[in-house]
C-alpha cells in the first residue's frame, strides 16, 4: 500500500490500462489514415481513368463516322486525360 491507502497493484493496473488505451487509439488512427490514403489513391485513379476512357471511345466513334486528316481517337484521349487530371486535381485540393 502507498501513503494514499491504494494498493500498488491498483495503481499499476491503472497505468498499464491507460498506456494500452493510448496505444490502441494511436493504432486505430493509423489504420484510418492508411484507408483514407488508399481511398484517395483510388478516387484519383478513377477520376483520371474514366474521362480518358470515355474520350477515347468518343474519338473512335468520331473516326468511324467523321473521318478527318487527324485522329479523333488521339484527340479524345488527350482531351479526356486533361479533363481527368483537372478532376483529380480538384479532389486533391478539396481533401487538403
Amino acid at each position: 500500500m502507498d501513503s494514499s491507502g491504494k494498493k500498488d497493484g491498483d495503481i499499476f493496473h491503472r497505468l498499464i490500462s491507460e498506456k494500452e488505451n493510448r496505444k490502441l487509439k494511436a493504432l486505430g488512427e493509423d489504420k484510418r489514415a492508411e484507408w483514407f490514403g488508399l481511398g484517395m489513391f483510388g478516387m484519383v485513379g478513377w477520376s483520371v481513368t474514366v474521362p480518358t476512357f470515355l474520350g477515347t471511345l468518343g474519338g473512335i466513334w468520331l473516326d468511324k463516322h467523321y473521318a478527318q486528316t487527324f485522329s479523333w481517337t488521339i484527340t479524345g484521349l488527350i482531351t479526356g486525360l486533361a479533363i481527368g487530371c483537372l478532376i483529380a486535381w480538384n479532389w486533391v485540393i478539396k481533401q487538403d
